[in-house]
C-alpha cells in the first residue's frame, strides 16, 4: 500500500514523538492499518483521533515496510457516547479488541461492517441490552475470522442437531444434554439464543460473554491478555451493575 482513501473507524491510538500518535484505524478495503498522524496530540485533533470515531483516513506511505503518514477528517463522532461510563466501555473494549487481534494489512469486510454495526448498536439503542447481543456475536465472528471459530451446530458427543446446551472449553464443539452426562460441570454453557438467534436475557448474554472471553483469552490474546481484558472486565463490571 503506497497510498489509500478510505472511510475507517478508529480502534487505537497511541502517542509516538513529541507531539504526534500511531493511529491504528479499521477499512472496509484493506483491514485494520496504522499511520502517524502529525500533530496527532493537538487539542484540534484529539477530539477526531478517539476510538469509535469515522473518518476519512488517507494513508501515504513510500515504501511497503513503511509506516505511512495519515491524515483524518471527521465523518462521524463517537464522543458523546464517552460521557456515559457503560457506553464508553463498549466502545472501549470493542475497538480496543479490535486492534488487538486483527493483522495489519489483511481485508476483513465482515468483521468492518459487524464493528460499524455494534457501535450503531450502541449509539442508538436506549438500553444496553440493545446492543449486548451484538457484541457477544462480534466476538465469535472475530474468532471464526481469525480461524478459531466455535463449531455450534451439532453435538460432538452424539451428533444431534438439537438439545445443545454446552461448549467444550478444549475443542469449541457443542455439547448436548444427553451428551454431556456427568461431564457438564467441566463445558461451558451455550446460551440458547447463539443456536436459535433472537433476542436474550441477562444470564444469556452473561453466559454469552463468558463463553467468548474464554476461547478470545486461550485462542487470540496470547501475551496482551492482562492490558486487553482490564477493559473488558470494567466493561462487564458495569454491565452487571446496570442490570443489578
Amino acid at each position: 500500500m503506497n497510498s489509500l482513501a478510505a472511510t475507517a473507524i478508529i480502534c487505537a491510538v497511541r502517542p509516538h514523538g513529541e507531539h504526534g500518535v500511531i493511529a491504528r484505524a479499521m477499512t472496509a478495503e484493506a483491514g485494520l492499518l496504522a499511520g502517524y498522524v502529525q500533530g496527532g496530540r493537538s487539542t484540534r485533533m484529539r477530539p477526531v483521533l478517539m476510538a469509535g470515531n469515522v473518518v476519512t483516513a488517507r494513508f501515504r506511505a513510500r515504501t511497503p515496510d513503511q509506516l505511512a503518514s495519515l491524515s483524518v477528517e471527521l465523518i462521524e463522532s463517537r464522543g458523546p457516547l464517552l460521557a456515559e461510563p457503560l457506553p464508553a466501555a463498549a466502545v472501549d473494549w470493542t475497538c480496543a479488541l479490535t486492534a488487538a487481534v486483527l493483522p495489519e494489512g489483511h481485508p476483513y469486510p465482515a468483521v468492518y461492517m459487524s464493528l460499524s454495526a455494534v457501535l450503531d448498536a450502541v449509539a442508538a439503542a436506549p438500553a444496553a441490552r440493545g446492543w449486548a447481543v451484538a457484541l457477544v456475536r462480534y466476538e465469535l465472528l472475530l474468532l471464526a475470522e481469525l480461524g478459531f471459530g466455535l463449531d455450534l451446530e451439532r453435538c460432538a458427543v452424539t451428533g444431534a442437531l438439537d438439545d445443545l446446551a454446552y461448549v467444550s472449553p478444549r475443542s469449541g464443539r457443542a455439547v448436548s444434554q444427553a451428551g454431556a452426562g456427568s461431564y457438564a460441570e467441566r463445558l461451558l454453557p451455550l446460551p440458547a439464543f447463539l443456536v436459535e438467534g433472537g433476542e436474550a436475557d441477562w444470564p444469556q448474554i452473561f453466559a454469552g460473554l463468558d463463553l467468548t472471553e474464554h476461547f478470545l483469552d486461550r485462542m487470540l490474546l496470547g501475551d496482551r491478555r492482562t492490558d486487553i481484558l482490564a477493559a473488558r472486565g470494567r466493561l462487564v463490571e458495569r454491565l452487571k451493575r446496570a442490570v443489578a
